[in-house]
């Protein structure tokens, strides 16, 4: 069963300096219906203006991936970790026990588009850490690249929760295809261009939840950038 979550039905956030659109309730924004899916909490569609960012906050006992589609952000934390992540790069922090951090845009001319996303890790009161690795376009593009693991398979980051996130980069007319495990569910979001899930339409900015399905096919329809969540 497909069960799809429009672009134009998210929550959405104005704040000048940030536009975010929330696929799941966040903030302010608040959608019983919409709490998350499985294990997947939050998925952040946002944009921050040149110059600006996200002051020092604390998380605690959450997995945050962040992945950059476009400018750079750089990155602070408590865990003395100081980077910066551009497209092609994806950052796991695991909150764990608490973790202080912060996020900002020091372009003068460009903007950032990343997805922020929260998975709900399997133990509570872990140690915090962190992690960053680059996925080439190259990497991705007419295959699922696996991004995040468990157990850090085939170059992936590791996370503290029983889900696989992959990313595909299609360009029109390329197909990709994914067997899901008996009581396994998934979670597609397109991120940029338009894609053919299952015979379904999508466009960037919609979800899909996917229950009692066993294999997922993906078509590029006009060149597109997918997430692929396989969760418990």
């Amino acid at each position: 069963m497909l069960t799809i979550r429009k672009a134009a039905d998210r929550g959405h956030a104005d704040h000048g300096w940030l536009d975010s659109y929330h696929t799941f309730s966040f903030a302010d924004y608040h959608d019983p219906a919409h709490m998350g899916f499985r294990a997947l909490r939050v998925i952040n569609d946002d944009r921050v203006a040149r110059g600006q960012g996200f002051g020092s906050h604390s998380h605690r006992d959450m997995e945050i991936i962040s992945y950059v589609l476009e400018g750079a952000l750089a990155h602070k934390d408590s865990m003395g970790t100081d980077g910066v992540l551009r497209p092609g790069d994806v950052q796991r922090m695991s909150a764990g026990t608490g973790v202080v951090h912060s996020e900002f845009n020091g372009s003068k001319t460009d903007p950032v588009h990343f997805l922020q996303i929260w998975i709900k890790p399997d133990a509570k009161g872990i140690a915090p850490g962190y992690e960053q690795k680059t996925f080439p376009a190259a990497d991705k593009r007419g295959r699922l690249r696996l991004v995040a693991s468990p157990d850090g398979d085939a170059g992936s980051l590791r996370i503290n929760a029983d889900a696989r996130v992959y990313a595909g980069v299609l360009d029109a007319g390329q197909q990709v295809d994914l067997a899901l495990g008996d009581g396994r569910h998934a979670w597609v979001q397109v991120a940029e261009g338009r894609v053919r899930l299952n015979g379904q339409e999508l466009a960037a900015g919609d979800g899909v939840a996917i229950s009692d399905e066993r294999h997922l096919n993906i078509e590029g329809t006009d060149a597109g950038e997918v997430l692929v969540f396989d969760l418990a």
